[in-house]
């Protein structure tokens, strides 16, 4: 996937779009040496594309903790 400055990517996103919706490319752009976002083309919401994604992105191992702070939270309020 090749990398892309912010400055080139908002130069160029026409260009970048047609490698996307075209041609099947990804894109990592980056600011000031740091990766700020993926360019991908959108999925057909097949199986294999979710599960792909999913591997590719890995769990979120603090995602449970994050839903039992949220609740916690919450204050239930009974209607009369």
């Amino acid at each position: 996937m090749p990398e892309v400055s912010a400055t080139d990517a908002a130069r160029n996103f026409s260009d970048i779009l047609d490698a996307v919706e075209h041609r099947g490319e990804r894109f990592t752009i980056v600011r000031r040496g740091k990766v700020v976002a993926q360019l991908d083309p959108i999925s057909t919401g097949k199986g294999a594309d979710v599960k792909a994604l999913l591997r590719r992105h890995g769990r979120d191992l603090g995602f449970a903790e994050d839903i039992a702070s949220v609740r916690e939270l919450l204050k239930i309020e009974l209607r009369p």
